[in-house]
């Protein structure tokens, strides 16, 4: 009878976590996603003096683990002459 009881709560404490990381999951794919078009968008139209610009793999990559915070970080770098 006990061993059904922790086998029900180790199943249900299984679940929850999978539902918990599956969240967080999909809120790191839409800001790694919102953190790329803004990097293209703000690169390609020459937003905030951003001509010199270029999407290089480093800058993809910072932006789609950082998302929008990332590309925020890309343009205040590049706006005071650091090249990523």
């Amino acid at each position: 009878m006990i061993g059904t009881i922790i086998t029900i709560l180790i199943a249900v404490g299984i679940v929850f976590f999978i539902w918990y990381m599956l969240k967080n999951v999909t809120t790191l794919i839409i800001n790694s996603i919102v953190g790329i078009i803004t990097l293209i968008v703000v690169s390609q139209f020459g937003i905030l003096g951003m001509e010199t610009f270029k999407v290089t793999w480093a800058s993809v990559i910072i932006c789609a683990i950082g998302g929008l915070p990332g590309a925020i970080l890309l343009i205040l770098l590049n706006a005071v002459g650091i090249a990523v």
